[in-house]
């Protein structure tokens, strides 16, 4: 199931792979992509739901919608 989101708060690459490395957390098998400039999301998860996946991203201090 594809999850998208809009990120606000990456600013740098740091960003990018603390965002990353909190979706895995959740889901290890998860596909990824962030497009920083668009504070956009995209997951792709067949294991976690959206609202963990948002709260993951919202517990590494990023505003999620």
């Amino acid at each position: 199931m594809e999850h998208i989101f809009t990120v606000t708060g990456m600013t740098c690459g740091h960003c990018e792979r603390a965002v990353q490395q909190a979706l895995h957390g959740v889901d290890a098998q998860a596909h990824i992509q962030i497009d920083r400039p668009a504070n956009k999301v995209v997951v792709q998860s067949e294991h976690a739901s959206r609202e963990a996946l948002a709260a993951a991203i919202a517990e590494e201090g990023y505003a999620v919608a």
